[in-house]
């Protein structure tokens, strides 16, 4: 059943959008029809707590993205954060960056730790995997890891723009909020880690295999011509539908060539 394969977390419109792509022809209205008259419905969302230290004196980058999250291209803003998982051998700390155009996870590092390295090793993760251009704005929030000295001299050496959250101000990150609560949602909440090596091990696979490549996505965006492209006369439209981060990703350049 579709519903248990998609572990009784899509609604009606991505849920007809999952039985669309796998062949089956159903009209949305039906597919509500059916899950209103067999009381079909999606498991609740559990809450969790951000805590984010930003009682410091370090160097403050200004909101640059300023929760512009319209973005026309891969590589025009990336999203950072951090979050816990606990397991019966202690907490892990997982930091991600996230692409908010493709909306892939395109750098994440994980440790028994919330320290500056954790930090810095997932955004170099993601320079490697995407080689993106001078000008990316990387965003995070306040937190003592994101103004570190050695945070901030990767961002200069690469030229880029950093950017940071509003003081308190979850809205500001809300692409990477949103991903926080998918993981935990469909993951972390089935799960009672009794070691740190298993969660690693389900964590890497759920962004590898299931998010980026499996996950459908509803991306929208505002109709915009991106001039870094304006020879191959590429628009940008607004409602793109469902996909996965990397078909975004590979539909773009795709689009380019």
């Amino acid at each position: 059943m579709a519903h248990d394969e998609t572990k009784q977390r899509y609604g009606c419109e991505r849920l007809h959008a999952h039985l669309a792509g796998q062949g089956h022809h159903i009209s949305q209205y039906m597919v509500r029809r059916i899950k209103v008259e067999y009381g079909i419905v999606c498991r609740r969302h559990k809450r969790f707590k951000v805590t984010t230290n930003s009682n410091h004196n370090k160097l403050i980058y200004p909101n640059l993205l300023d929760q512009k999250f319209d973005t026309s291209r891969p590589n025009e803003a990336w999203v950072s954060d951090i979050t816990y998982i606990w397991t019966n051998e202690g907490w892990l700390y997982l930091a991600d960056v996230k692409d908010v155009y493709t909306k892939e996870l395109v750098g994440y590092a994980i440790d028994q730790r919330m320290t500056t390295d954790l930090v810095c090793r997932a955004l170099n993760m993601a320079i490697k995997n995407k080689r993106p251009n001078k000008q990316l704005i990387v965003h995070s929030d306040r937190g003592g890891q994101y103004c570190s000295h050695a945070y901030h001299k990767i961002i200069k050496q690469h030229k880029f723009k950093g950017s940071m959250s509003r003081r308190s101000n979850c809205f500001d990150n809300a692409p990477i909020e949103s991903f926080w609560g998918i993981l935990k949602n469909e993951l972390l909440y089935y799960q009672d880690y009794k070691t740190r090596f298993k969660a690693v091990n389900d964590i890497i696979k759920y962004i590898e295999l299931k998010y980026n490549e499996e996950r459908l996505v509803k991306h929208c965006f505002a109709a915009t011509q991106d001039k870094s492209y304006a020879h191959s006369g590429i628009r940008i439209q607004k409602g793109l539908g469902y996909k996965t981060p990397r078909q975004m990703w590979f539909d773009f350049y795709r689009q380019a060539a």
